[in-house]
C-alpha cells in the first residue's frame, strides 16, 4: 500500500466521528442497499462509490462525488471491500502439520495421521492454543466469521467443545464464530451420537451450533457407501428437530461417491428444506449433463447449500505415488449457481494432515477459487461466494456494504478485479468498526517445538 495513503488510513480511520471513504471502487454485489442512483460501474461489475462512515458504522452510500463530510479520505478508486467469511473451516485440526505423523497427501493417510494427533495431543490447551493462532492469522487476514467443524469422537467431545466455548467467548466482537459437530454418520445411531446431540443444543456462544457429520462410515475407507444411510439420516434428522439444530454435512468428496441424492431426498422427508447444507459434493462434476440436472432438480426441491471447498480438494483428490493427478475435481459452481442454489466458498483445512498449507485467508482462498472455478471473464457477482451467498447460508451479519451495517472493510492497492486476483495483496488495510486494524500474522516460532519434537516421524 502507497505510505502516504496508509499513513493517512491510520489518521483518518479512528471509528469515532464522521469519514467520507471518496471513490471507491466496490464490487456491486456486496452493496447492501443496491448501487446508489449515478453511480457508475466498471467492466468488472464494481460500482464507484461514497462510503460514510459514522463511528463504527456505515451511515451511506452515495455515487462518488456526491458524498459530502468535513473529513474525508480519498481512495482514488482502489478496491473497498467487506471483510470475508468462512464457512467451512477445521480449526481444531489447524497446525499439527508439524507434529502429526507423516501424511502422505491421501485421504486414508490424513484421516489416521489426524487420529493420531488427536489422541496423543488434543487436550484443552493445545485446542485453544492452536484456535487461537488460527483465529489470529484470520484477523489479520480481515475475516469476519467462521464456521468451524469440530472433530466430535467419544472422549473428545466434551473437551473441544470446551475449548471452543472459551475461544468464541474471547473472540465475541471480532470474529464471529459457529461449531458444528462432526463424526461419522453411524455414530448418531449410539448413545454418544445422543450425546453429542445434546451437547450441541446447550453450547451457548451467541451463534447457532449445528449437527453435522461424514456420509462415511466410521473407520471406512474414502468415499464408502451406507447400506444403511437412509436410516442413519433419519436419526439424524431427528435428533436435529427435536432440538431445532440445523444440519452441515461433508458428502461426497470422493469420485465414487453419491450419498447426495440422499441427504436431499432426507431433506424433504424430514420437512428440512432450507436448514441443511452440505460441502465439498465432488463427485457431483463427474455425473453425465443429463444426470447433473436432475441431481440439481433435487437439491432444489430441497433448498440445500453447498460449500466448494476447491483448494484442499485439489491438494487431496488424484494423489498416487509417482503419479501426476489427472483428476482435479470440484465441485459444479456454475451450474448450481445457474439454478439458484446457493453456493459459497470456503477456506476448509489449514496446515494439518489433511491440507499443508493456507493461512486462514479467505483473499487468498477466494483468489484461487476464481481461478480454479473460471469465475471469471466476467467476474460478475463471483465475490458473492465470499461475501453474501455464506453470510445468507450461516445468518452471520456480515458480508455487505451498506447503510446501518458495521463499518467492516478492507482497503486494496488495485483498482480492478484482475489486479486483485494477481497479487497477494499483503498490504490490505483492514478496518474494523471503522477503525483500522494494527494486527499483525502470528509467528510460527509458537509451533518451533512441534517441529523440532521428532513427533512428525512415521
Amino acid at each position: 500500500m502507497q505510505t502516504t495513503l496508509l499513513v493517512e488510513a491510520r489518521s483518518s480511520f479512528t471509528g469515532q466521528g464522521h469519514l467520507l471513504i471518496r471513490h471507491a471502487r466496490v464490487p456491486a454485489t456486496c452493496l447492501g442497499g443496491g448501487i446508489p442512483p449515478g453511480a457508475a460501474i466498471d467492466r468488472d461489475g464494481s460500482a464507484l462509490v461514497d462510503v460514510l462512515l459514522h463511528g463504527e458504522d456505515i451511515a451511506a452510500v452515495f455515487a462518488a462525488g456526491r458524498g459530502v463530510a468535513d473529513h474525508m479520505i480519498d481512495v482514488e478508486g482502489r478496491h473497498l471491500w467487506p471483510l470475508l467469511l468462512d464457512i467451512h473451516a477445521h480449526l481444531d485440526k489447524g497446525h499439527t502439520v508439524g507434529r502429526a505423523p507423516i501424511s502422505d497427501g491421501t485421504h486414508p493417510s490424513a484421516r489416521a495421521a489426524t487420529t493420531a494427533d488427536r489422541i496423543a495431543h488434543w487436550r484443552h490447551d493445545d485446542l485453544v492454543r492452536r484456535m487461537e493462532f488460527g483465529l489470529a492469522c484470520a484477523d489479520a487476514h480481515g475475516v469476519a466469521a467462521i464456521r468451524t467443524h469440530l472433530d466430535s469422537h467419544e472422549g473428545q467431545a466434551e473437551t473441544t467443545w470446551a475449548a471452543f466455548a472459551q475461544v468464541q467467548q474471547r473472540w465475541a466482537g471480532r470474529i464471529a464464530l459457529q461449531a458444528v459437530g462432526l463424526v461419522p454418520l453411524d455414530a448418531y445411531r449410539t448413545d454418544h451420537g445422543k450425546r453429542l446431540a445434546d451437547l450441541i443444543a446447550s453450547h451457548s456462544g451467541g451463534q447457532p451450533s449445528l449437527l453435522g457429520g461424514v456420509t462415511r462410515a466410521s473407520g471406512g475407507t474414502h468415499g464408502d457407501g451406507l447400506d444403511d444411510l437412509d436410516a442413519l439420516l433419519d436419526t439424524l434428522f431427528r435428533l436435529a428437530r427435536e432440538r431445532n439444530l440445523d444440519i452441515d454435512l461433508h458428502v461426497d468428496e470422493a469420485a465414487k461417491a453419491d450419498a447426495l441424492p440422499h441427504v436431499a431426498k432426507a431433506t424433504i422427508r424430514h420437512g428440512y428444506e432450507g436448514r441443511v447444507t452440505c460441502g465439498h459434493c465432488c463427485s457431483l462434476a463427474l455425473l453425465p449433463e443429463e444426470d447433473l440436472r436432475e441431481r440439481i432438480a433435487l437439491l432444489v426441491d430441497a433448498g440445500i447449500s453447498i460449500v466448494t471447498l476447491p483448494t484442499v480438494n485439489l491438494y487431496l483428490q488424484g494423489r498416487a505415488d509417482g503419479i501426476t493427478p489427472r483428476w482435479r475435481g470440484v465441485t459444479p459452481v456454475k451450474e448450481l449457481r445457474a439454478a439458484g442454489i446457493r453456493v459459497a466458498v470456503a477456506g476448509d483445512n489449514c496446515r494439518d494432515p489433511f491440507f499443508a498449507y493456507g493461512d486462514h485467508d479467505m483473499v487468498d482462498t477466494f483468489r484461487q477459487s476464481v481461478r480454479i472455478l473460471h469465475m471469471d471473464h466476467p467476474y460478475g457477482d463471483a465475490l458473492s461466494l465470499a461475501t453474501t451467498e455464506p453470510a445468507v447460508i450461516t445468518g452471520f451479519d456480515a458480508g455487505t456494504i451498506g447503510a446501518g451495517r458495521k463499518a467492516d472493510l478492507m482497503l486494496f492497492e488495485a483498482w480492478s478485479m484482475d489486479q486483485v486476483i494477481a497479487r497477494p495483496q499483503s498490504d490490505r488495510i483492514v478496518i474494523r468498526s471503522g477503525k483500522i486494524a494494527e494486527t499483525t500474522l502470528p509467528s510460527y516460532r509458537a509451533f518451533s517445538q512441534d517441529n523440532l519434537s521428532g513427533s512428525n516421524q512415521t
